[in-house]
């Protein structure tokens, strides 16, 4: 049987990380275990990563906001001599699936988005302390932080080798915030991505590529030094203690299904198909927020994210051959609505504003899931607010009207609300509303003149909020013809379309790095000179240069 990754861990299983709070500044530590590595054959030495470290650190960042919010500093260290981090693992990459070398690529480009965007979502400010070698996915997770610090001695040093060692190139972001974020010249950057051996010292600084560079005989001084610094200018408001996130309440039973609380996964492998149903609340909105952090990690609006989140993940690493996402919901959207505004309402608190950041990346982590997305807009339904976003996440939606015989559910409604119309921007820093509706901005205007409507079938079509509507009669097939359709088709060619059609308008750093992965390295990673017997990925460790073939495409 084929291993089930699991994403869920908590800081006692950790392998791979270790924190030291003291205050408002957490001390970070990479000092990855060579032998826990997720598959067998390959030894993860010189801190270098698979997706198990990976899925710790992404524990960790979310810990950090939630059970540590009193942090207003991070310091990411290696706890090892010498060294900061090598990056992935190269002989877990030669090894790997293509598909799993993708989805590890978008699951680590999405924990370095979720720390880089931390000082600005949560006040928690990033320092990368670079001591040693820093390469590859190592700069990777430096580039992510806010802020950069090397130590000047002959062995530290920043570098993206992948270009000139591996023929790939670097997967998380690498070429795409030296250039939009740190801004280095373009020949320079050239230059830079392009050698081994990386750069250091003050080159490094002049460059761009470092924020400072820092004798070594001050470096951890210094580094605790500014890390004070930042903290005590924060803005962010001091709280004494955060909420516990506890163990998921989840059941994976023996035909792929899983079952959570609020959230079920249904499998259908002849229909190459997960069934995704949200379930709204089935209690009252709580009072205020302190009666919603009294409720925890149980307090509906975040467990239901934690499972949500726990799903797309699970269904992208462990369901590979599932081509399409069906998500449904049920419940009753005025409760769903009330829950959802207590938050809105109290945005300024620190839990409520967690909670809303955290559903801005679960919303994004849907946009850029490589699998066709649908919406079924059912009777007794509760698309609203928030969850109406997925609406306008995925490819198609299909949405009942009138009523259908033996269904005594109440009438298949859309309802938007505040949370339509700009607290969860896409990628492109566009609402999905204003995305949807690029060339037609009109349109966004009508949408937010029907805040708090419950809209039924023929409303949300005026509105252009649903793909189709559609009776009794035809409901079924339709359904089905589409289904069938898109399980027919390319999956190669389904993940090109539609992450092509998903990012309309502007582009941005972000767009461009989940662009590239998509596009370039997807293709990069088929491509013999990389992974073929003789290709460098093959080659890397054996003092033999990768056999490539010249001839440009």
């Amino acid at each position: 049987m084929t291993k089930v990754i699991d994403f869920q861990t908590d800081p006692s299983k950790y392998r791979h990380w270790r924190v030291e709070y003291d205050g408002p500044v957490a001390n970070l530590f990479m000092d990855v275990d060579e032998d826990g590595g997720l598959f067998d054959g390959y030894k993860l030495k010189l801190n270098s990563y698979d997706l198990s470290v990976d899925i710790e650190l992404a524990d960790v960042v979310q810990r950090m906001r939630f059970e540590h919010p009193e942090v207003k500093t991070v310091v990411m260290q290696s706890a090892k001599d010498k060294v900061f981090c090598a990056g992935a693992n190269i002989r877990m990459l030669g090894g790997a699936a293509h598909s799993h070398k993708v989805n590890f690529c978008k699951f680590t480009n999405e924990t370095r988005n979720t720390f880089e965007a931390a000082e600005a979502d949560s006040g928690q400010k990033y320092i990368a302390a670079v001591k040693g070698s820093c390469a590859g996915g190592g700069y990777e997770l430096a580039l992510a932080c806010n802020h950069i610090m090397l130590t000047d001695d002959s062995t530290s040093a920043v570098a993206l080798p992948e270009v000139p060692l591996l023929a790939v190139l670097p997967g998380t972001g690498g070429l795409t915030r030296v250039t939009d974020k740190r801004k280095v010249r373009r020949d320079r950057a050239d230059i830079f991505c392009s050698i081994e051996e990386g750069v250091r010292g003050k080159r490094a600084k002049d460059w761009r590529l470092v924020d400072e560079v820092i004798p070594n005989s001050k470096f951890n001084e210094t580094v605790q030094e500014r890390a004070r610094e930042f903290a005590a200018a924060s803005a962010k408001a001091d709280v004494e203690t955060g909420i516990a996130l506890t163990p998921l309440n989840r059941a994976i039973g023996e035909d792929g299904s899983v079952t959570y609380s609020t959230v079920e996964v249904a499998v259908d492998r002849n229909g190459r198909k997960a069934t995704i149903t949200i379930h709204g609340p089935d209690t009252d909105a709580p009072a205020d927020m302190a009666a919603f952090t009294a409720q925890g990690d149980q307090a509906y609006m975040l467990r239901m994210a934690r499972e949500l989140d726990d799903a797309i993940l699970h269904l992208r690493l462990n369901e590979m051959e599932l081509g399409l996402l069906v998500f449904r919901t049920q419940g009753d959207p005025v409760k769903l609505a009330a829950h959802e505004a207590m938050l809105m309402a109290n945005a300024d608190h620190w839990l409520a504003n967690e909670v809303l950041k955290y559903w801005k990346r679960i919303l994004k982590r849907i946009d850029v899931t490589s699998r066709s997305m649908v919406a079924l807009v059912e009777h007794g339904s509760c698309f609203t607010g928030i969850l109406a976003e997925i609406l306008f996440s995925v490819d198609r939606s299909y949405m009942m009207e009138d009523e259908f015989e033996g269904d005594n559910r109440p009438l298949a409604t859309v309802t938007l609300t505040d949370a339509n119309f700009g607290p969860f921007p896409m990628s492109n820093d566009l609402t999905r509303l204003q995305t949807r509706f690029l060339g037609e901005p009109e349109s966004v205007t009508e949408a937010e003149a029907a805040k708090g409507k419950a809209l039924e079938a023929e409303d949300a079509d005026e509105l252009g909020l649903v793909t189709m509507i559609l009776d009794d009669i035809d409901w079924e097939d339709e359904i089905r013809v589409f289904m069938e359709e898109r399980a027919s088709f390319s999956p190669d060619a389904m993940t090109g379309m539609e992450a092509n059609l998903r990012f309309a308008g502007p582009e941005t750093m972000e767009t461009r790095i989940f662009g590239r992965l998509t596009a370039w390295q997807n293709w990069i990673f088929n491509r013999p000179n990389a992974v073929g017997p003789d290709g460098a990925l093959q080659r890397y460790g054996t003092g033999i240069r990768g056999d490539y073939n010249m001839e440009r495409v």
